[in-house]
């Protein structure tokens, strides 16, 4: 494991999407198959559920949606998007502990300032099923890990890009951050040229309402391909130099409120909105960082989890008792910083998810944690040395690495969605009877 990938996705999955059953709530009809992906089916109850949390969360954020049989088109081709990515983390062998799921979900209802056993309660109370709740959640979780496996593990930098983009600052204007909205008409990969035509005429019929007045939000809803189109495609405020790179050059040309040209992509057609944008400056802020080395123990099919968190007591003992911290790491650490002696290197605050770094900034230089569990496993923390960067050579070229990689991470992402599903075999049955 390094360390510097230990920064694990924010889950914004929140109990307050959920949809209630209401008492007296008319009966579901029989259920039926709306869609056959690959091999499995998307059923009518499902794509109801889904409908619901989606309206729910319209009305908390007094959203505008579509007409109710184009909204079911829309969430239609979601829900087949994630089963195709479902499909491919279990064919491929993806899975995600109880212990993991279990870790994520107190993060959970510690976002909603609850325990699990109110969060629960809270849950049960609005007619929401735990263990149904339990597994969308791990189907997030499996679609976040596919992306790092598949996606983001080859996006590869070069030192010479990272000098481009160092020799070549951004304006002041481009400095600062930004939210934006965006409509995005995926097309296939292998498009015709009567296809694209048909897409791009999608598109700027999109466009066009939006340039009429029509609320974005539900213009999005109507028409985007992007995983956010049914939360009014917004992309939450962010530094400009973070945003894809089609998006970052066409939001310099607009003020808050105006809205771009069509744009073409590898991808497909885009427009964007420009929502809000604050004010910057070149400077980078100081920033404290930590050197720190650990041992790294894992639950797997041999060793529970509670065994892990003993074999590391024991480890700890040792340690207290005079033992070298650096031969257990190689030893005994599941973490690739084994070979190191479990050196972790100078850490930046946020590298690392928030358990770890809890604990490691709880400890005094040499001294070494009580074990402490992170969605990794169990760790021995021992912090070695503490200072603050204040914009040091080195880290701005990992500041300017980092830039790089989420933008090309995006835009990978969005070509392999694109292409995951152009692959799979879908069946169509939504206007059945």
């Amino acid at each position: 494991m390094n360390l510097s990938r230990l920064i694990f996705p924010l889950l914004v999955l929140c109990f307050v999407f959920a949809a209630p059953v209401q008492s007296g709530q008319s009966a579901i009809p029989a259920d039926r198959i709306v869609a056959v992906v690959n091999t499995e089916a998307i059923t009518l109850s499902e794509l109801k559920s889904r409908l619901a949390n989606v309206e729910r969360q319209a009305r908390a954020q007094n959203t505008q949606l579509p007409a109710q049989d184009v909204l079911q088109r829309q969430m239609l081709e979601k829900m087949i998007s994630d089963k195709v990515q479902i499909q491919l983390a279990k064919d491929t062998g993806l899975e995600v502990p109880d212990s993991e799921l279990d870790a994520a979900l107190g993060r959970i209802a510690d976002n909603n300032k609850m325990s699990i056993s109110a969060f629960k309660e809270a849950l049960d109370h609005d007619g929401i099923d735990w263990s149904k709740f339990r597994e969308e959640i791990r189907e997030q979780i499996i679609m976040s890990h596919l992306r790092e496996r598949d996606v983001e593990s080859r996006v590869v930098i070069s030192d010479g890009e990272v000098d481009n983009y160092l020799a070549n600052p951004i304006s002041t204007d481009e400095v600062g951050q930004v939210a934006i909205a965006h409509v995005l008409v995926r097309a296939p990969e292998q498009a015709s040229p009567e296809q694209l035509t048909k897409l791009h005429t999608k598109a700027e019929q999109a466009l066009a309402q939006v340039n009429n007045g029509e609320d974005f939000g539900k213009v999005a809803a109507s028409f985007s391909d992007a995983p956010d189109a049914l939360s009014g495609g917004i992309i939450a405020l962010r530094p400009i130099s973070r945003l894809p790179a089609l998006y970052a050059e066409a939001v310099q040309k607009l003020k808050p409120g105006e809205v771009s040209p069509l744009m073409r992509s590898p991808v497909g057609f885009h427009f964007i909105k420009l929502l809000e944008r604050t004010g910057g400056g070149l400077e980078m802020p100081s920033m404290k960082q930590t050197h720190a080395r650990h041992i790294l123990i894992k639950a797997n099919e041999v060793l529970s989890d509670a065994e892990a968190r003993h074999k590391l007591e024991g480890l700890k003992e040792r340690l207290d008792n005079g033992a070298d911290f650096a031969e257990l790491a190689r030893l005994y650490s599941s973490d690739l910083s084994a070979a190191k002696g479990g050196d972790l290197g100078w850490l930046n605050q946020g590298d690392t998810v928030p358990d770890f770094e809890k604990a490691m900034d709880g400890l005094v230089v040499k001294e070494i944690s009580q074990p402490i569990k992170s969605p990794f496993g169990w760790h021995l923390i021992q912090v070695l040395e503490r200072r603050t960067d204040e914009g040091s050579p080195e880290r701005k070229r990992l500041a300017a690495r980092q830039v790089l990689r989420e933008r090309r991470s995006d835009e990978m992402y969005q070509d392999w969605q694109r292409q995951l599903r152009d692959r799979a075999y879908v069946e169509y049955h939504l206007e059945d009877q």
